[in-house]
Order: structure tokens, then C-alpha cells, then sequence
């Protein structure tokens, strides 16, 4: 039980620091906007898909929850 503790705690203050980052403007330029994200805008539609700003996320915390598991 004390394992899943630390852990909580760890991935809290990790989540409460992104989210401060991103709540003080830090990525609001490339957030979202990487090459190979999909936007589609045609009169009065538009569309946007972040597909790799998605896989970026994935892949990182695809890492993060290895290095978790491995301790």
C-alpha cells in the first residue's frame, strides 16, 4: 500500500506541474501545431486534429510509466 502512495503522490505533483505550466502559457506556440497535425478549413467549417501532438503525448507517457514500473 505504501508503494501505491508514493506513486499517487509522485504523478499528482507531476500532472499539478504540468498543469501549471501550461496554465502560465509555456508550449502555446507548438501545442497542438506540430508538422503532421490535420487542419481543414473550408468557408464556414473547420476541423483540427492534433494526431501528432497526441503520439508525442502517448510516447511520453508510454516512458514515464515504464520508468514507474521498473522501481
Amino acid at each position: 500500500m505504501n508503494d501505491i502512495g508514493k506513486t499517487l503522490m509522485v504523478a499528482g505533483l507531476v500532472l499539478a506541474a504540468v498543469g501549471a505550466l501550461i496554465w502560465s502559457g509555456v508550449g502555446r506556440g507548438w501545442f497542438g501545431r506540430l508538422p503532421g497535425d490535420i487542419h481543414y478549413t473550408k468557408d464556414n467549417f473547420s476541423f483540427h486534429f492534433p494526431i501528432v501532438t497526441c503520439l508525442l503525448i502517448s510516447a511520453i507517457l508510454t516512458l514515464v510509466f515504464w520508468l514507474f514500473r521498473k522501481q
